[in-house]
């Protein structure tokens, strides 16, 4: 057999072969690891989402009236002049700016927010709590705030209508933004 006739790889070829081969090897390595390195942890990003579910259904659960719910007129009232204290006064839900009235707060025992205008400006944080003030363990990083505006909606005056926003943030910058509206129902609302 002649040397002409043999078939294979030199050591010089398969030497070569194999630098290549590495460092394009380490050169996607190199990518993956800053993209990995840049990216939002997928566990915080879903636990800023969860958190920012369970308040926009806690807030969205809430009555949306014209009175505030302790008022006795609050079931019929067709307008805020229908409250007592008429518009305007202590048991109008509809002013503005909306927010909480008095001494009422998100955890309190004898004063809660009754109302969804009630969580306009809430804020929490850092630290998430549930709906009796208690900490959440695991959530000191993460801090929640609301806002709520009046806004209309397709057919539905901006009278009959809210935009509730809940933003979460969490550890490494996650920011998590949820909408939701809220509408008053018949009969108590406007045509």
């Amino acid at each position: 057999m002649s040397q002409s006739d043999q078939r294979g790889v030199s050591l010089v070829e398969l030497i070569v072969f194999i630098v290549i081969v590495s460092t394009a090897v380490m050169g996607v390595l190199g990518v993956l690891g800053i993209a990995t390195r840049s990216s939002a942890d997928p566990m915080i990003q879903k636990q800023a989402l969860a958190i920012a579910e369970a308040l926009l259904e806690e807030i969205q659960l809430q009555p949306f009236t014209f009175c505030d719910p302790d008022d006795a007129n609050a079931s019929a009232a067709l307008s805020a002049a229908g409250c007592t204290g008429g518009a305007g006064g202590a048991n109008d839900e509809s002013g503005s700016p909306l927010g909480p009235e008095g001494a009422e707060t998100r955890t309190g025992a004898a004063t809660p927010f009754d109302n969804v205008s009630d969580y306009n400006g809430f804020a929490m944080g850092p630290g998430i709590t549930d709906i009796t003030g208690a900490a959440i363990p695991g959530l000191d990083g993460y801090s929640a705030a609301v806002t709520v505006a009046t806004q209309g909606l397709d057919a539905i005056a901006p009278a009959n209508s809210l935009l509730i926003t809940v933003t979460v943030t969490g550890p490494g910058d996650t920011t998590v933004v949820l909408q939701g509206y809220r509408v008053r129902y018949a009969p108590n609302a406007l045509p």
